[in-house]
This record gives C-alpha cells, sequence and structure tokens, in this order.
C-alpha cells in the first residue's frame, strides 16, 4: 500500500544528509575494509540507488537543490553575499521568491524540524531555516565562527601540519582531547533524536538532518581513528588536503595513510550515530510510519584515478566525488534489500518528500519521486543521462559515457563506462562525437550557453568579491 493510498495517515519523513561521505567507503557499496554495521543494516532495509550523483555542487548548491526541489544548475544570475568565506558561482542563499519544502509541509499540518552541523547553512542571509517550526545550529565545526582562535593552546598545535588559524579553529570548536559525545557530529544526531522522542506523538513530523562530518576537517575520535591507522603514525595530523594533484603536492603522498585512517574514522562516527538515531525510531514503533532517506551530497580523492587528485577540486569530476550513497527506506519495507541501477540526482529526494507527504508543493518541483522504484510501480521516467556543474566545470553521464570539462568545454576529460567502469583511461582525443553528444545535452539542460565566471581583484560596497561574466 502506497502513501497516497493511506492519506488519512500521513508518514513521517526522515532525510539524513552526511557531507562528503564517498560511496566507496561504506560497507553497503562493497568496502570491506571500513566499519559501517548500522548503514549496512539500513542498507537491508532499504532500496539501495547505485547510480546516485549530484545536479550540482558543491555544499550550498546541492543544499538549495534539497530544499527547495528545484534544480541549481545552470547556475544563473549568481550574487555573493557577504560574510561568507566561500565564493563560487551557486554559491548563494535561497531565493526569497520561491517556496521550501519545509514550508510546504508546514502549511499542510507537518511539524518540522532542521538539525545541522554544516556551518555554511547560517551564514548571515543563507536563508535555509525558512519552514522549520523547530531548528537548531550545532556549534563546533572547525570552520564555525565560534570560539577565539586566539585561546588555542600553543603546545598543541605542533601536532598539525597546514595553516595555523584553521587549526586554531579546529582545536577550540572541535576540542578534540574531549569525549565523542561533545563533537558536533554527536550532538547533531542527539538533537535529531530529541526531536523524535518529543514529537514522537506529533504526527506527521518532517525532520531534516545534516551531518558536516566526515567533511574536512578529518580528525576522527582517537578510537576511531585506532580501527583504521596505528597512533605512531598519526601525527603530525593532516586536516585538510590541498585539492589538486599528488604532483602538485607530493609531500602529502606520505601522509595519505593517515588521512584516509582519520576519514575513514570519521566515516565510521556518522555510522555509529545514524544507527542510534534510527534504533530511536524503531524503537519508539515508529518504523512502520515513516520514510527515510540517506544520502551525501559528493565524495572525495585519495589520488585513486588517473590525474592523482586528491580532494574534491571542480576541475576534476571523478567517481571519488561524483558517487554519492543514496538509500530510501520505505516504511512498509518495500524494496528493502533492493540495488536499483537508474539513473538518479539529488533532486529526487525532495520530489520524493513531496510525493509521500502527498501535500501540495509550493512552487514547481523538478525532480521525480524514488518511491515508484522502491515499489516496484510504474512512474519513475528512466533518464537516459544526467548532468552537473560545479564552479566554471561541467560534467555528464550516460550508460556510455562519463565526461567532465569546463563550462566551454576545454580540457575535457572522457571515459567509456563499459569498458573502463572506474574512470582510469582518458579517451577524450579519440572519441569526439562523444564529446559533441555530452555538450549538446549540458547546453540543452541548461537551456542557453553557460556563463563562466571569473572573479576580479576588486569588491562591492559590502565587501562581496566581483566576477566578471562571459
Amino acid at each position: 500500500m502506497s502513501q497516497l493510498s493511506n492519506a488519512n495517515h500521513p508518514w513521517n519523513i526522515v532525510v539524513v544528509v552526511s557531507d562528503t561521505l564517498r560511496t566507496a567507503y561504506l560497507g553497503a557499496y562493497g568496502n570491506e575494509w571500513i566499519q559501517t554495521p548500522n548503514l549496512d543494516r539500513f542498507a537491508q532495509q532499504s532500496t539501495r540507488f547505485t547510480n546516485a550523483h549530484p545536479e550540482c555542487l558543491p555544499t550550498i548548491p546541492t543544499r538549495r537543490t534539497l530544499h527547495s526541489g528545484r534544480r541549481a544548475f545552470p547556475f544563473r544570475d549568481y550574487r555573493p553575499v557577504p560574510w561568507d568565506n566561500v565564493y563560487i558561482p551557486g554559491w548563494q542563499p535561497l531565493s526569497p521568491d520561491e517556496g521550501t519544502i519545509a514550508e510546504a509541509l508546514v502549511r499542510q499540518g507537518y511539524h518540522t524540524g532542521f538539525f545541522a552541523d554544516v556551518p555554511h547553512y547560517f551564514v548571515p542571509g543563507m536563508n535555509f531555516t525558512r519552514g522549520f517550526r523547530q531548528w537548531e545550529f550545532i556549534r563546533g565545526q572547525a570552520e564555525d565562527r565560534y570560539r577565539a582562535i586566539a585561546h588555542a593552546d600553543p603546545a598543541r598545535i605542533a601536532g598539525y601540519h597546514g595553516r595555523e588559524d584553521p587549526i586554531r579553529a579546529h582545536l577550540v570548536n572541535v576540542q578534540p582531547d574531549q569525549p565523542e559525545e561533545t563533537w558536533p557530529t554527536a550532538r547533531t544526531f542527539r538533537s535529531a533524536i530529541e526531536f523524535v522522542q518529543q514529537n514522537r506523538n506529533n504526527r506527521p513530523f518532517y525532520l531534516y538532518v545534516d551531518s558536516f562530518t566526515p567533511h574536512e576537517t578529518w580528525e576522527a575520535p582517537l578510537h576511531y581513528y585506532e580501527l583504521y591507522g596505528s597512533r605512531e603514525e598519526r601525527e603530525p595530523v593532516w586536516l585538510n588536503i590541498p585539492y589538486g594533484t599528488i604532483d602538485q603536492t607530493p609531500e602529502v603522498e606520505a601522509r595519505l595513510p593517515s588521512v584516509r585512517a582519520n576519514y575513514a574514522g570519521l566515516v565510521t562516527m556518522v555510522d555509529t550515530w545514524f544507527g542510534k538515531l534510527i534504533d530511536t525510531i524503531d524503537t519508539l514503533g515508529l518504523k512502520e510510519h515513516t520514510l527515510v532517506v540517506f544520502l551525501s551530497d559528493h565524495g572525495t580523492n585519495f589520488g585513486e584515478n588517473p590525474d592523482r587528485v586528491i580532494g574534491k577540486p571542480a576541475d576534476y569530476m571523478y567517481p571519488g566525488t561524483m558517487d554519492i550513497p543514496m538509500m530510501l527506506r520505505h516504511p512498509e519495507g518495500e524494496g528493502a534489500g533492493r540495488g536499483c541501477d537508474e539513473f538518479v540526482y539529488t533532486l529526487d529526494v525532495p520530489a520524493t518528500v513531496i510525493a509521500a507527504s502527498g501535500v501540495e508543493p509550493l512552487g514547481e518541483i523538478e525532480g521525480q519521486s524514488l518511491l515508484p522504484l522502491a515499489e516496484g510501480n510504474d512512474g519513475f521516467q528512466s533518464r537516459e543521462y544526467l548532468t552537473c556543474r560545479y564552479g566554471n566545470s561541467v560534467w555528464y553521464k550516460d550508460r556510455q559515457n562519463w565526461f567532465f570539462g569546463s563550462v566551454d568545454f576545454q580540457n575535457s576529460r572522457l571515459f567509456d563506462l563499459e569498458a573502463d567502469a572506474t574512470c582510469q583511461r582518458n579517451i577524450a582525443p579519440q572519441a569526439p562525437d562523444r564529446i559533441t553528444l555530452a555538450q549538446e545535452r549540458i547546453l540543452a539542460d541548461a537551456g542557453s550557453p553557460l556563463q563562466l565566471y571569473t572573479r576580479k581583484e576588486t569588491t562591492d560596497a559590502l565587501g562581496r568579491p566581483e566576477f566578471a561574466e562571459r
């Protein structure tokens, strides 16, 4: 029985986002060395999507999509906000002229909650709390302008590599010497758990949880790190790695085992606290009344690609960045343990929320509901291809081709997915016809030529960087 035939008893809906979580670092997607028992168990209860990708990148553009239900691609009319620390095309507030998913739900009877430790959400003017009757910014991720970095213990700075100010911010904000329960990740999920406990009889509710972990900074609690790395090789801790290629920063290569161990430890930390949230839902008897979606916005790279790229630079949209986990647990158990290889987007999550709730959206919803894929019903229209924009770069995928390049289609990479599923051999010079197809479809999705934004040295009266467009 689907939600649409059960309109008198609407489902609760829970969406959990984990920032920078690599698909390849989850047991449910084939990883054999990272411990993710709760997400693996959740996958057995869910439909697991194996061709899930972002429709835009990075953090804030993707959140615009998730909160509005509309494509942020192709980043028209980019206008930076003052007092941010990221200036990149598409990184801008939710439009005040467009309704949000939460606003649609709350107007039609849902109780809504939003809990996140993602600092970028809460830069003045970002506008992401609209529609939530309960919301909380969990303070303390390293990029958060929170505690005084001058107060950092100078003796501890030597245990880290990199610029001093970010190290100081990490030390005073995250306070990595404190118990796990005090870390922002734990407090984010604990706030979400409290929301469920307090609203268990306040049906229906919509809960949106956004964990910044395992995004940088990459230091895991020691007991998680030691699952994957030795204490003797842990320091100096690289909280961040420079985005680019290993050849550009060769000294990072020797530190990658320690970096990966910290990253893996943070993945297991997310798994632990996500498991506590799911256990709360199930223990309170809400499982059969609650739709749960788990996903990431993008991944990251540790050099396992032909350019030896590390981090997630916009110029290199390899699977490490572009493959995302996405799992949907249906209240009635539909699709449990099933893998689905349809092309799906982050854009489809808000469409699923609207479909599951049965409410009228405030404006156009541009994705497709994932419910037919979980329920084995008609209603999902298979896509021939997907497109994405990240900064001044674009990406395209169909069943045969994986393409990325600049918005003016220079510096192109193309991979044949039928012969090279992990994108190790660039065939762009030998396949101009395939690049032409990718270009045509990217521009068709964009509706017109793509704007190239070039940052100028000047700022406006509010201190925002200015950009030239062409």
